[in-house]
């Protein structure tokens, strides 16, 4: 079973193929400058390096770029697109809504559109992608995976700042967090390193890339993190 991930940006998609069966990576690459002069797409598959360029004028024609060199007849790796079982997408705020993955229905796309005045510059392109995909790839199940998901276990204590309540209550300013994906991911692995339950242990992660974040782990649950209201 394959599985699409993508994570967009506002005039980029990443984009992974995984095989479930081991959890590796089939193919892997990049769609950048959509809707710029220049646009290029770079794919990596069975070890060789594909590079692209043509234009792209949206997200819509991204995926469908991707996709046809997913299955195209020499350099792809899958016959059809119906060999890809589900896409999962990288969302940047899913707000107090979203505490888990959850499948991608019409619901759940007006609950996101929701959260884009918390992440302006980061939810609407993850949107414009869940809706390329729809259109590219229908009857495709597709799923969330939200960055903040991980932090909603923190107490209130932590994730309430020391201003006005009504701050929070109208405007919903609180702590956040950020990167929770890769928080887990470490504090898993770093459970299965030590060889103990990851219930058992009191772990400080950090998140180092184009953004940085440190999280506070109790028992397999975030309870302080450096990442405020916003993924700045």
């Amino acid at each position: 079973m394959n599985i699409l991930v993508i994570n967009c940006g506002s005039s980029s998609i990443k984009f992974q193929l995984i095989a479930m069966e081991n959890r590796g990576v089939v193919a892997k690459g990049l769609v950048e400058r959509i809707g710029i002069a220049g646009s290029t797409l770079q794919m990596t598959a069975r070890g060789e390096k594909v590079v692209v360029e043509r234009p792209v004028r949206d997200h819509a024609e991204g995926i469908e770029l991707i996709v046809a060199h997913l299955t195209d007849a020499e350099k792809g790796v899958i016959h059809d697109r119906r060999e890809i079982a589900g896409i999962g997408h990288r969302v940047v705020h899913g707000g107090e809504r979203f505490k888990a993955t959850v499948p991608i229905d019409e619901p759940v796309l007006e609950a996101l559109r929701d959260c884009n005045p918390l992440a302006p510059l980061h939810n609407p392109p993850n949107i414009v992608g869940i809706e390329a995909c729809a259109r590219v790839l229908p009857g495709i199940p597709q799923a969330g995976v939200f960055d903040t998901a991980f932090h909603q276990t923190m107490p209130r204590q932590s994730y309430m700042y020391p201003i006005p309540l009504s701050c929070y209550q109208k405007h919903r300013i609180r702590r956040y967090g950020f990167h929770g994906t890769s928080h887990l991911f470490v504090a898993k692995a770093t459970a299965a390193y030590l060889e103990k339950p990851l219930e058992a242990l009191r772990l400080v992660t950090c998140h180092l890339g184009n953004g940085s974040s440190v999280t506070a782990i109790r028992g397999g649950r975030s309870v302080d993190t450096t990442m405020g209201f916003t993924p700045l």
